[in-house]
């Protein structure tokens, strides 16, 4: 796996919604019926390329043990965003698939069968109401993550800080202090593959507040002080204005940096747990010792907690057009709740009765709370609307490269006047899709 969007797709990219009336051989929403034998072929879309001859056809041979009679094909799709999309349109689109980031939550029922209720689904699955629209749930998770720092333990502890940093002005002031006591670069944003960024986006939970995606549509400054905005990109933008980052942001590398953490040249990054097996792999093969490697919760309390979001990556499916949906449902279930595919991602797994892996266990050590923020209902796409009109993408790397830019003096503007310029642009749309 070379970066965490070939297994993890939220975030990649903004939602956008298909074009209206490209729905191919889709329909609207109607009650599934998987009532069919288990038996016979299917076809199952993936974004793993890297899995698709190796590891995903040792899963189907499990299946087709336990299921006899069945065949599962797997097709890997390079470009999945793009090239699945095209194909949703067209009515073709497989029996099993990750629902594209590009479906609107209103379009779920165009494209897949709804899998049961929301209710229904929670009482089994974690990660439950992301995909899923008017009560109904269209998507399964393959695993999740939670959200944080990756850190190299060994560089912070030459710096004096053994213990994760409860505040951003601690966070600030280890940086610095690695900074001054040791010859690691403190932190690394992967600026120009512009992606990592999009995970400042993920720590909406660390105020502590269950219903956070509700409500974060409905305010109308989120950059103000004290706000989740203004905490976390401020933060990130204290880091690079205090040259507590890479030197040169545009010439940063993703490939490159795993080494780099892995082995003490660089002391941190803001990514998902999904990186921590990754930067580990690197350190070993690097000579470095894999256990330097460990997760932080972002640098915020409340209530003398802290708090750190936990969410499904892509979600699979069941395809509308399907021939086979008796076996594409069981497929996807047999997948998700036994196949062992989360464990071997070290993921944390679906089914709610499974154990979280080894390293988050010991990130939950840190005294984290981990939380699940359910999707909006009442204002449910409310947000993805906003982003849209203000042209401020949240889930996506521009806005922030340009934050980046204003911090280290290659944009003009400081902190206070771009944030007042992100709450206008904001606030203009916010009014607008809210009315």
């Amino acid at each position: 796996m070379t970066d965490r969007r070939r297994f993890l797709g939220f975030g990649a990219a903004a939602v956008l919604a298909l074009a209206t009336g490209c729905t191919g051989g889709a329909s609207e929403p109607g009650p599934a019926d998987f009532s069919g034998q288990i038996t016979g072929d299917i076809t199952v879309l993936t974004n793993r390329t890297d899995l698709a001859t190796t590891a995903l056809p040792e899963y189907a041979k499990k299946f087709q043990a336990e299921y006899p009679g069945t065949k599962v094909t797997f097709e890997p799709v390079t470009n999945y965003e793009g090239d699945v999309t095209t194909q949703l349109s067209s009515g073709e689109y497989g029996d099993v698939l990750l629902i594209p980031n590009t479906v609107a939550v209103d379009q779920l029922g165009q494209f897949f069968e709804p899998l049961g209720t929301i209710d229904e689904i929670r009482a089994e699955y974690r990660f439950a109401d992301e995909k899923a629209y008017d009560g109904k749930v269209y998507g399964l998770s393959l695993g999740g993550v939670a959200n944080g720092f990756v850190v190299n333990k060994r560089i912070w502890a030459q710096a004096g800080i053994t213990a994760p940093p409860k505040t951003p002005d601690e966070f600030l002031a280890g940086l610095k202090a690695v900074d001054e006591k040791t010859d690691a670069i403190p932190f690394y944003t992967n600026y120009k593959d512009g992606w990592p960024l999009s995970f400042w986006n993920s720590q909406r939970a660390v105020l502590g507040k269950a219903d956070a995606n509700e409500t974060f549509p409905a305010d109308p400054n989120p950059w103000q002080p004290g706000k989740i905005q203004h905490i976390t990109d401020g933060l990130l933008f204290d880091i690079v204005h205090g040259k507590l980052s890479e030197p040169d942001p545009l010439t940063t590398n993703w490939e490159g940096s795993k080494p780099m953490l892995g082995t003490g040249k660089v002391a941190s990054m803001l990514l998902g747990s999904w990186a921590l097996p990754q930067m580990r792999d690197a350190a070993k093969a690097a000579g470095s010792d894999p256990a330097d490697i460990v997760f932080w919760p972002f640098p915020y309390q409340t209530d003398g907690k802290f708090h750190a979001r936990i969410e499904g990556d892509y979600k699979g499916a069941v395809s509308k057009t399907s021939r086979n949906k008796a076996t594409a449902k069981a497929w996807l279930e047999w997948f998700v709740t036994e196949s062992g595919f989360a464990a071997d991602q070290q993921s944390i797994p679906p089914a709610v009765d499974q154990e979280l892996p080894a390293a988050l266990k010991d990130f939950q050590a840190t005294g984290v709370e981990l939380m699940e923020l359910p999707a909006a209902t009442t204002n449910s796409g409310k947000e993805d609307q906003i982003m849209k009109s203000s042209e401020i993408d949240l889930t996506g790397n521009i806005y922030r490269q340009k934050l980046v830019d204003i911090a280290r003096g290659a944009a003009d503007g400081d902190k206070d006047s771009y944030f007042a310029e992100l709450n206008k642009r904001w606030s203009e749309a916010q009014s607008q899709v809210m009315k």
